[in-house]
């Protein structure tokens, strides 16, 4: 075994052991059937560290790279997706400050004093039908006197809705026409607030039931004139496809640490599809199921299809912490690796259900859960047919300005 393996190895059993992902595993059937918060999970984390991986040991945390915590990531996810899915959205924030970092931008250091402090951030990016993502927004951002902003907008799918006290945000500023500015910055909220769904200019929708990843409460959030103080406003960027390493940042960490979210999907649907098998019998034949060729063949097409999800995760998360230039085929490589592993997810729980039989289609067998979680990959951007335009365009020559959005 490499030495890289065996400290993956070493952090698997450290940050994860067997028996924390079994309880875990254990609390995700009853999560998704009350459609509630990882309240427990969340305290198990926070007690082992796992919301300080990022951090560098100077700020007094482990200083873990991204390939680490996508494997890491990619181990939770295959015990407990919602939980995966939301505590990724706070190491997101502090693994693109640990990037910028890396890259000499040591601007956004307070991100990692506070996580120490025991702030919880999340993500405030998406909205709806914004299909720029990144590059532009429909929240308006009023600047102020002293260099801070008022956001007045509606965010969507904001995970860790009853817990974050730091959210990262962007909102237009067209107080100049010629010249409008994307502007990116940190809404604060207390502990009290976030515990009560509000805050200053605050509101959290109460609205949340719905197919997979329930026990993200990845709830809408509502901003009405809500403050960032000039000292959280982390970049002004001009509007469209302008690049910057803030965004090139949160693409590289959001699109792979997602990704590691559903290639855990994908790995314990594969284990419950193998136990079925092995667990049912074939009256017809007098065998279990594991013996049937066409059982065999379903499983294994869905392994091939999945062999190759870890491994570009790997080689990517890799090339990222070792400062490889790729240019313009980073984002290629990002959303590549996200959308591979969202659709081997969907390919392997389906599989897996399949190979469960009957019993598999009840909400309360594990299987039902990991193919309705799988299925949320579908609604992280860009979707397959906003990719596709940017892929032709590396390919043909198109000017990429035309394509739809590739954040």
């Amino acid at each position: 075994m490499t030495n890289r393996e065996t400290r993956h190895r070493e952090l698997a059993e450290h940050y994860l052991p067997d028996a924390l992902l079994a309880r875990m595993r254990e609390r995700a059937a009853g999560y998704d059937r009350e459609n509630r918060f990882f309240w427990e999970d969340l305290d198990d984390l926070r007690g082992r560290g796992y919301l300080t991986l990022f951090v560098p040991e100077e700020f007094g945390g482990p200083g873990l790279t991204l390939n680490q915590v996508s494997r890491l990531q990619q181990r939770l996810a295959s015990a407990a997706p919602a939980t995966a899915l939301a505590v990724n959205m706070h190491l997101m924030c502090t693994g693109v400050v640990a990037a910028m970092f890396a890259r000499g931008d040591r601007s956004l250091g307070y991100v990692f004093e506070e996580a120490m402090a025991g702030e919880i951030f999340a993500f405030g990016i998406s909205e709806p039908a914004n299909d720029w993502v990144l590059y532009g927004s429909h929240t308006v951002a009023e600047p102020q006197a002293d260099g801070g902003y008022l956001l007045s907008g509606v965010k969507i799918f904001t995970s860790l809705s009853p817990v974050w006290t730091r959210l990262i945000v962007h909102g237009l500023d067209e107080s100049d026409p010629d010249d409008p500015r994307v502007m990116f910055g940190f809404v604060e909220r207390s502990h009290e607030d976030a515990a009560a769904d509000g805050g200053p200019g605050i509101t959290v929708s109460d609205r949340w039931d719905v197919l997979g990843m329930r026990a993200s409460h990845s709830r809408a959030t509502v901003l009405d004139r809500a403050s960032v103080r000039p000292e959280r406003v982390a970049r002004r960027v001009p509007a469209g496809r302008t690049p910057d390493l803030l965004t090139f940042a949160i693409m590289g960490n959001f699109q792979l640490l997602i990704g590691s979210v559903y290639a855990g999907i994908a790995r314990r649907a594969l284990e419950v599809g193998a136990n079925a098998l092995r667990g049912r019998r074939s009256a017809q034949r007098g065998t279990s199921y594991a013996e049937v060729p066409e059982s065999r063949i379903r499983l294994a097409d869905a392994h091939l299809e999945f062999t190759a999800v870890p491994a570009q995760l790997d080689a990517t998360t890799r090339d990222f912490d070792e400062l490889e230039d790729l240019g313009a085929a980073w984002p290629l490589r990002f959303v590549s690796a996200r959308l591979n592993a969202v659709t081997a997810a969907r390919r392997c729980a389906e599989s897996a259900l399949l190979c469960s039989g009957g019993a598999g289609f009840s909400n309360d067998h594990e299987v039902s859960r990991l193919l309705r979680d799988a299925t949320a990959g579908l609604f992280h951007p860009p979707s397959m047919d906003a990719a596709r335009p940017m892929y032709a365009a590396a390919l043909l020559d198109i000017d990429e300005e035309a394509t739809a959005d590739s954040a």
